[in-house]
Formats: C-alpha cells, structure tokens, sequence
C-alpha cells in the first residue's frame, strides 16, 4: 500500500523544518520524515548558535544573499515569536599590522555583500570595548548574534503543524522512486510504509548524498561529493574574557577558532578543523593543543591549562581538506532533470542564519519548475 502526500521533506533540523513551514503555509500537505527520535540533533544541535551578518562569502553566492537576507527574517521571526536571541557583536581582528591590509579587503566584500553597519576600530577602540583583546585594529559588526537554536526549532515545527503538516520520527529514508505519478520513497521504522508525493525536498544534512543516491532516476553524476569536517569547541573555568565574539581573520577553510557565547553567557572557543570518516562527537582533551597559540594571538592572558572540553559539530562540506570554500547546492528538476524533487547538498554555516530566507528560495524553485 501507498500512502500520498502532496509534499514530503527530509530531515527535521532547522532547514527541513523551516522548509515544512514554507510549504505548509502555501497550501501543500506536508510530511516531514526524521531518522532520528527528536529534531535538530545533527548540525542543528551541533553549533555556536551564532547569527551570522553575512560578511564573509562570495559576492552573489548562495551564502552571501540568503545570510543577508535570512539575518533580518530571522531577527524578526524571533522578535515575533518570544525566540530567546540578542544581537551581542562581533569583532573580527588583525592581530598584527600584516592583517590589516586584509581586514580592509574583508570589509570591502561585505559591503558588496550589503552588509553595510560594519565599523573600523583602530587597536586602542577596540581594547575600549574589550579589555582582554589585543589586536591592531578590528570590524565591529554589531548585527551579529546568537540564538536559541532548539527554541527556534521548536516554533518552526509549531507552524508547520498549525498549517497541517505532520512529523514523523524515527522514520528513515530506506529509498526512493522517481517518475511516473510522482517520488516514491520507501521510509523504514516501526512501521514501514512507501510515501508517495509531486513534491520532495531532500534536507537530510549529514545524509543528503545517501538519500540521494538512494533514488532511482536521479543521475549519480547529479550529486557532489561529502566531506565531513569536525569542529570542536573548548570552553575555560571563570568568567568569559569578552562580552561579545571574536572571531580571528578567516582561514581557507574555516573562520578560525573563535570566541562565541551563548544565550545562558557561557564562553566557548572554538572550532578547529578535524577531516573524519564519520560522524561522532567526542573531543579529545589533546586537541586543544593547537588551540592555545591560536587564541592567545588575540587573548594574550589565556593560562596555560585552562581549556577543557566542550562540544563537537560535523559538518558536511562540499570541499576537501586544501580546496577553497564551496557555496551551497541546492538543486531543482531543472538542475537534475527529476521532476519535483529538490536536494541541499552542503547546507552548513550559515545554514542556521539562512534558514527562513532559504525556505522561501527552494518555494520559489517549486513554483518556477
């Protein structure tokens, strides 16, 4: 027997969830299928919880235009509905006068981005406002934030269900159909069944490629390689050393190890870049090795010893460890050529950020399919 929905997202952390709510409120009867037993608890949960201003990608990227755009539809969905966020700062550092020419040239590709609230602070303004920072000269980017990512996730599946759509946990994607009448998909659990519907979005995360390369009639040559990168986090005894987040110069592959705070006030530095095999998220107390010169280039006073582990995410990046920063992939049938479906392959940082402004863009890829 097969049971049809008009609409079928997988994966329920932020982005499939925001998705489902896009969905849902255009009329579509939606089903969300999650392999796990909660929501959010890869990439979702996994995270600095950080609001990010959109500073560092590419000109017209993915990244660049849903970060700017989503910031400000995610500011007001929280202000809208009681999500516990606050826009804390962030300044980014040159932490010698070789950074600045650098520093310069990041603020100029955030303004090509529309980020245009950033402020120049030489290393005596900066010290002003943080104390402990040592640095030559900062970006004062005060749209930058943080959130309560599990209460956001929460209100996001709230909406989808007042508008009809359904959750269904410990549900896994087993395989899938394409063609004919629609995409069929086979989705394990307690109770097996075989979903039929026009429309499917792949937001699987971590799973993204193994979902599809289980569909048959979707062309393998379609989907991009998975690399997954660790990220881990340590956090130090006291109270944290900043009021807001500092963030290093980016690196090729990352934005370096940083200083972030959450909503409870607590400090974490963080994250590394560890190339794995599979997903797990111990942290080693070795790994924060590596981590002392990097952070004392811009908090000198950091003791010996005083780093201890915290937490880890994984995310799935679409490059490998020595190549450049891809964008987001978000494919539709006019991409792959499989009618009705969508994949997101890549979705990690600023995936959070980007969340409601990414669910509006992959309805609008239905609508001109």
């Amino acid at each position: 027997m097969i049971d049809k929905t008009e609409a079928i997202v997988i994966g329920a952390g932020v982005i499939g969830l925001a998705i489902a709510r896009r969905l849902a409120q255009e009329g579509y009867e939606t089903v969300i299928v999650e392999a796990a037993d909660r929501i959010g608890t890869q990439i979702s949960s996994h995270n600095s919880e950080v609001l990010h201003a959109g500073i560092y990608y590419p000109k017209n990227s993915l990244k660049a235009r849903l970060c700017v755009a989503g910031k400000e539809k995610l500011y007001t969905y929280c202000a809208d509905h009681g999500i516990a966020h606050t826009r804390v700062g962030k300044l980014i550092v040159a932490t010698d006068d070789e950074q600045i020419a650098r520093l310069k040239s990041l603020q100029e590709a955030a303004m090509g981005n529309g980020v245009s609230d950033l402020r120049w602070l030489d290393g005596e303004t900066a010290a002003g406002l943080e104390p402990s920072l040592h640095c030559r000269a900062a970006l004062l980017s005060p749209s930058t934030g943080i959130i309560d990512s599990n209460a956001l996730m929460l209100a996001l599946l709230g909406d989808a269900e007042d508008k009809g759509a359904v959750l269904a946990l410990r549900s896994p994607v087993q395989g899938g159909d394409a063609g004919g009448d629609g995409i069929s998909l086979r989705v394990g659990g307690q109770h097996p069944i075989t979903l039929q519907a026009r429309i499917v979005v792949n937001a699987a995360g971590l799973s993204a490629q193994a979902v599809a390369e289980s569909i048959t009639g979707l062309e393998k040559k379609h989907i991009p390689p998975l690399y997954l990168a660790k990220g881990n986090y340590f956090v130090m005894s006291g109270h944290p050393p900043f009021s807001r987040l500092i963030y290093p110069l980016p690196g090729p592959a990352s934005l370096g190890i940083h200083f972030s705070l959450d909503m409870g006030g607590r400090g974490s530095f963080g994250p590394d870049v560890e190339w794995v095999g599979e997903v797990n998220y111990g942290v080693h107390p070795s790994r924060a090795e590596s981590f002392y010169a990097a952070i004392r280039s811009y908090y000198p006073d950091l003791a010996d010893g005083a780093l201890r582990p915290s937490f880890a995410g994984v995310r799935p990046k679409l490059q490998g460890p020595g190549e450049a920063m891809k964008d987001f992939v978000i494919q539709s049938p006019r991409d792959h050529g499989v009618s009705g479906l969508i994949n997101l392959f890549g979705i990690e940082s600023p995936g959070l950020t980007s969340s409601i402004a990414l669910a509006d863009y992959v309805v609008g890829l239905l609508e001109k399919a």
